[in-house]
C-alpha cells in the first residue's frame, strides 16, 4: 500500500455518510483495510441507520472480538473472506478462527435470521489454493451446519450456493490489484464504476470504484465540494461515457483485470 495509512474519522465519516445517503441506500465498508479494527466502527453504523443505508459488511473475520457489532440492524449482509486465512497464516491451523466464525453464524440464525451471510472462496484460479485448502473449509462448514455442499459445482454458472437459512459460499476467482506500473491489458472495455458505485477513501477522497485503493483516478473531495459536484465533474463524465461506449480513458483502467470480465 503506497497511500499512507489511517483511518477515516469520525467527522469525515459525516460529511461523507450525509451525502452519500442522497444517492444511494447501500454502503460498504471496505476499500482496502480492515473494517473491525476501528476504534469508532459502531458509531458509523449508528449514522448508517440514522441514514437509512443498509450495510454490507466485508470482513476477513480474523478480528472478531465483539460479535454484537455485526448483529448491527444497519447491517444487512456480512461477508467473510476465508480465502484470505491461509494467505495471511500459512501453516496455522484454521480451526480456532473459524469456529469464531462459525458461532458468529449461529448466533444470527437467532438473532438476526434474516441476515444475509457469506463464507468467501475467491481463490478459485490462485496458485496458492489448492483443492485440498479448501476442501478442509468445505468439510468443516459440513461438519458445523450439517449441510453437504457439491463438489462438482459449476462456480462460472454461478457463484453462489445457498447453504442454510441465509448463509451462503459465494466463489469466485481471485484477481489482481490494478497499479499504474502493471502492463496494459487493452484500451477497449467497460465498467460499473461511477454506474454501480464509486469510493471513498479515509480523507474523503471519491475515486471512480472500489479497486482504485491508492487514490490513482482522484475525482474531488467530499470534505471540500459537494457530491454531486464530484459526480458531474468532466473527467468523472468523461469516464461514464467511455465505459458506455467500451473506450477506455483512464491508465489505470486499462491495467484492470476486470475489464475482461464484462
Amino acid at each position: 500500500m503506497i497511500r499512507p495509512k489511517g483511518m477515516m474519522e469520525l467527522e469525515t465519516f459525516k460529511k461523507v455518510i450525509s451525502q452519500v445517503s442522497k444517492v444511494t441506500r447501500l454502503v460498504t465498508f471496505h476499500l482496502m483495510g480492515e473494517p473491525l479494527v476501528h476504534p469508532e466502527l459502531r458509531q458509523f453504523l449508528d449514522l448508517c441507520e440514522h441514514e437509512t443505508l443498509k450495510v454490507f459488511f466485508v470482513t476477513n473475520g480474523v478480528l472478531i472480538k465483539d460479535p454484537s457489532v455485526l448483529l448491527h440492524p444497519a447491517i444487512q449482509q456480512v461477508s467473510f473472506s476465508l480465502h484470505s486465512y491461509p494467505d495471511n497464516f500459512p501453516g496455522k491451523d484454521p480451526i480456532p478462527y473459524l469456529n469464531r466464525i462459525f458461532e458468529f453464524t449461529e448466533r444470527a440464525f437467532e438473532e438476526r435470521p434474516t441476515l444475509f451471510i457469506n463464507y468467501r472462496l475467491w481463490n478459485l484460479n490462485s496458485k496458492r489454493a489448492t483443492a485440498e485448502s479448501n476442501e478442509f473449509f468445505f468439510q468443516a462448514i459440513e461438519k458445523r451446519f450439517q449441510v453437504t455442499i457439491p463438489r462438482n459445482w459449476d462456480y462460472q454458472f454461478k457463484k453462489n450456493l445457498v447453504l442454510k437459512n441465509y448463509l451462503s459460499l459465494h466463489f469466485d476467482t481471485e484477481f489482481t490489484w490494478p497499479e499504474p506500473h502493471l502492463p496494459m491489458l487493452g484500451e477497449s472495455g467497460t465498467c460499473y464504476g461511477l454506474r454501480s458505485h464509486f469510493g471513498v477513501l479515509m480523507d474523503g477522497t471519491v475515486v471512480p470504484c472500489c479497486l482504485d485503493k491508492e487514490g490513482n483516478i482522484p475525482l474531488g473531495n467530499l470534505t471540500q465540494e459537494p457530491l454531486e459536484a464530484i459526480l458531474s465533474s468532466p473527467r468523472a463524465k468523461a469516464m461514464v461515457h467511455g465505459f458506455r461506449n467500451r473506450h477506455l480513458l483512464e491508465e489505470l483502467c486499462k491495467r484492470c483485470q476486470y475489464i475482461e470480465r464484462f
